[in-house]
């Protein structure tokens, strides 16, 4: 019954945006609640996202999407917006997402894993470019702190009672967040941007008529906040769904930081290994949830790989204090589920 309300709306909203006459095709879903269909009419065609209230708000995807358009990158024009039902009519960046340009068999000219991984990374330099300018008027949230720690909690709270067989206990939970804590002393507060929050191969486009840092289109950027630099980077090159050569991931740190002009490349790297092992936990945690109360299996293949970034994110030693906590409560024989 809702999925029928649902699409009733839809329907509604393709008529009133004067795209009646188009034929509809479910174009993907996410681990959100977000799914969106292609419209074609003869040879236009545009994207509709489906994004339901109140799971989900369009509004930060406006807002965010505007400013990039205005600072000059490819993220997706809005052609209409119903924000009260959850609806956006959208500019079609068409299926060359980097995941499956880099995938393609022979690969495309012009579309290695080297070239993309260069554009986004200086996409990245230049949205960082704009300094102040880079984040929107309105502002954003901050990501760093407590607001980090509270999203890697999905670690003990998701993995650990699959891995250990119990529920965590509150030594297990209170002793994990004081490891946070010792481990943002070391964090570095600058230099503080616009994050996009899933820079990744699946929300990259390869644009592949257009020039410059406008032949990378951007997608799912509506959780962006504020904070270190090192996210979006650390976010592209050490990827939950793909292996990235060790020489391309030096490459691309060497690349933004110079291109960046960052001075202080100690700092600059123990930011980056501090949100890795952020991000690395968090996506473990989200996973098995995924998984448990979801019901979406389809990410847990991932987790052996999320498990080696994490690893290594552990091994810089700002993170000694978190290292200790995952080997007392995840050993080794704990870091791979028999599902």
């Amino acid at each position: 019954m809702v999925e029928r309300q649902r699409r009733v709306q839809r329907q509604a909203f393709v008529r009133d945006a004067g795209w009646s006459d188009a034929t509809e095709s479910l174009l993907a879903g996410d681990a959100s609640f977000r799914r969106y269909f292609r419209l074609r009419r003869g040879h236009e065609s545009a994207v509709v996202m489906d994004a339901p209230p109140p799971q989900e708000d369009v509004r930060p995807f406006v807002v965010i999407g505007r400013h990039l358009h205005d600072l000059g990158f490819s993220a997706p024009a809005i052609l209409v917006e119903d924000s009260v039902n959850g609806f956006l009519l959208l500019e079609d960046l068409g299926d060359d997402t980097y995941a499956r340009v880099m995938n393609a068999q022979p690969v495309p000219s012009g579309g290695s894993e080297a070239a993309l991984y260069t554009l986004a990374t200086d996409v990245l330099v230049a949205l960082h470019g704009h300094g102040q300018r880079a984040l929107p008027s309105l502002g954003l949230t901050a990501y760093d702190g407590d607001t980090l720690i509270d999203a890697a909690m999905l670690l003990p709270e998701w993995y650990l009672p699959m891995a250990q067989g119990r529920p965590p206990s509150e030594d297990d939970i209170a002793s994990y967040r004081a490891a946070w804590r010792d481990v943002l002393h070391a964090m570095p507060a600058d230099p503080q941007t616009l994050l996009l929050r899933d820079f990744h191969q699946d929300n990259l486009m390869w644009l592949r008529d257009r020039r410059g840092v406008r032949a990378c289109g951007l997608l799912d950027f509506q959780d962006a906040q504020r904070g270190h630099a090192a996210y979006d980077l650390m976010s592209l090159i050490e990827d939950a769904r793909r292996d990235i050569d060790p020489a391309l991931r030096a490459a691309m740190l060497d690349r933004y930081i110079a291109g960046a002009g960052i001075g202080d490349r100690a700092g600059f790297e123990t930011a980056f290994a501090i949100l890795g092992a952020q991000r690395h936990a968090r996506v473990i945690g989200l996973f098995v949830r995924l998984l448990q109360r979801d019901g979406k299996p389809i990410y847990m293949p991932h987790l052996p790989r999320v498990w080696r970034l994490f690893e290594r994110s552990l091994a810089h030693p700002a993170l000694t204090p978190l290292r200790h906590w995952v080997d007392r409560h995840v050993p080794p024989a704990k870091r791979v589920l028999a599902l």
